[in-house]
């Protein structure tokens, strides 16, 4: 039987077995569960050698209430008066255990508290009185919320979210089975534990690729012309497709990237974007386009070939059935969910989709589609010049090496997990383990920055080095794809080769750990003149001088 994918504890003080099977039954990931016992929570906490703390590595899920977490809410619920100072300091207490949860556990997923159902606590006076349960919930939330803002172990999730996605409660449920909330409640729960994972894991989707007729906007452009289309207005399908647009251009902000995939006319095309008025996306919010009567699948190949991505990061919408039943057999790696028959729904079920879902976003996410409009430049760029040599000249590249820290802990991070086809070794780690090989004696480890005269690549890559006695260790090496052959790989080799050299080391070796997508990178280290290669493992020889690439201005 094969590993599964994630393995995950789960850990309350109420019954958890209808999250544990949902989990476990989802067709997404396979998943392992670890059921902590009922009603152990308080003890598990405070017992960190607890055999359930090894055996849930990659994640555990700890969803207490309220009233058990922070025994003071139980007052509350009482209509005690409470100093709300007292309250806050037995969720100081409840943190500090939290923060406690051996190192072995990777991620820890926070569900946040809610009321007990059917307390309507003061009525009225709920929110506005600091006596009221509401009031009280919320301050208890926001101190979990500030005690874990710089901790990137712990993920809250928003457990009033899947109340409102759920639907009506069953009250019945806790005297019945010791659980607080109805079976749609942990689906909406478990999706989006499965979906923070993926993110984690580098598996959250990062291109959506969009039909326009009838999808972006209403009516069939090359009928009607763009000054009939249905966009805004007083027109209920009209103001749809402008909030549509809107929830587009937001998933845009947290590093999702937009591209066309459409049977039209392009020149007819992007002017009605740049001319529609109520057109909310313009041309520059989209990294990429095919706009001609090619077959769909085809051009989505290419897009995302031309993106450097794989068909497995990307999501497809489209009106027709046909063309989202074409895209599926011949595409079976893209996701391609079925877009309401009803436009009004397009906004809300684009705001539900959860493949996009990522614990974090960071500057680098929310400059991509930028970042790609600039690399049409460059690309336009290359086209005028005679040899490759006066291409890279001409880009004004520069790469800024520095050591990992607290201000690019986040986007390493996040780059070391979801890099994969200019990946040395393809492991992955969390930010604090990563933090922590970085300062271990002997390890060193360097974020790379690039920019050129188009704009900012931002952080793109990642290496490490070990030193073990005369011999110096390449653990990791790894770029984004955007800015392969481009000098920036070799600016990296000869800045490790080059400390390894400072610290009196012979050689420099690589070792190749193979995967499926990682082929680029052994492509690359088998073509470098100077490296000697005996099967998996490069060695590079340091009694020269490094050489950097005379084209890239290092930093």
């Amino acid at each position: 039987m094969s590993a599964p994918d994630f393995k995950i504890g789960l850990a309350a003080d109420f019954n958890t077995q209808n999250l544990a099977v949902l989990l476990r039954k989802s067709p997404l990931a396979s998943i392992a569960c670890e059921e902590a016992p009922f009603g152990q929570l308080a003890r598990l906490l405070l017992d960190g050698g607890d055999a359930f703390w090894t055996e849930a590595s990659d994640a555990v899920v700890i969803w207490s209430q309220p009233q058990l977490a922070a025994p003071s809410f139980q007052r509350i619920l009482l209509f005690e008066e409470l100093p709300v100072e007292e309250l806050l300091r037995e969720v100081d207490h409840f943190c500090a255990l939290i923060k406690k949860i051996p190192a072995t556990v990777r991620t820890i997923f926070l569900p946040s508290w809610t009321i007990p159902h059917g307390d309507r606590g003061l009525g009225p006076m709920n929110l506005t009185n600091q006596s009221g349960a509401a009031n009280a919930l919320m301050r208890m939330n926001l101190r979990l919320a500030d005690q874990f803002a710089a901790d990137k172990r712990v993920v809250l999730l928003d457990t009033n979210q899947w109340l409102r996605g759920a639907g009506a409660d069953n009250p019945k449920l806790w005297y019945m089975a010791k659980t607080p909330f109805a079976n749609a409640v942990f689906a909406e729960a478990a999706g989006d534990i499965l979906a923070a994972l993926q993110g984690i894991r580098g598996r959250s989707k990062k291109v959506l690729v969009l039909d326009l007729d009838n999808t972006l906007w209403g009516g069939i452009l090359g009928d009607e012309g763009w000054e009939q289309l249905r966009l805004g207005g007083h027109d209920a399908v009209g103001e749809a497709f402008v909030d549509f647009q809107k929830n587009l251009k937001r998933l845009t902000r947290r590093g999702v990237v937009l591209a066309i995939a459409s049977k039209n006319e392009e020149a007819t095309a992007l002017n009605a974007i740049r001319s529609h008025p109520e057109m909310i996306l313009k041309p520059e919010d989209f990294a990429a386009w095919k706009i001609n009567w090619n077959d769909k699948a085809a051009n989505i190949a290419e897009l995302m070939s031309g993106l450097n991505l794989g068909l497995d990061s990307a999501v497809f919408l489209d009106d027709s059935p046909f063309e989202r039943a074409r895209v599926r057999e011949a595409l079976p790696q893209v996701f391609v969910p079925d877009l309401p028959v009803d436009p009004l729904l397009y906004p809300s079920f684009l705001a539900k989709l959860k493949c996009f879902d990522n614990p974090f976003i960071s500057r680098e996410d929310r400059a991509r589609t930028t970042m790609y409009v600039a690399d049409r430049q460059r690309t336009s760029l290359q086209s005028s010049f005679g040899s490759l040599n006066e291409w890279l000249a001409a880009l004004e590249l520069r790469v800024q090496a520095e050591p990992l820290n607290a201000a690019n802990l986040e986007r390493a991070t996040q780059l070391f997990n979801k890099t994969n086809q200019m990946n040395l070794t393809t492991r992955r780690l969390t930010a604090a383990e990563l933090l922590a090989w970085s300062q271990t004696p002997g390890n060193f480890l360097w974020t790379f920055r690039v920019a050129d005269k188009y704009g900012d690549y931002g952080l793109c890559g990642i290496a490490s080095l070990a030193q073990k006695n005369s011999t110096g260790e390449l653990t990791d090496f790894l770029l984004s794809c955007r800015v392969m052959s481009r000098g920036v790989e070799e600016t990296m080799l000869c800045t490790v080769a080059e400390k390894a050299r400072s610290l009196g080391c012979a050689e420099l070796r690589a070792v190749h750990m193979p995967t499926p997508k990682n082929l680029p990178v052994e492509k690359w280290f088998a073509l470098q003149p100077k490296l000697k290669k005996v099967g998996g493992t490069f060695t590079l020889p340091l009694a020269d001088a490094i050489e950097f690439p005379k084209h890239v201005q290092t930093l």
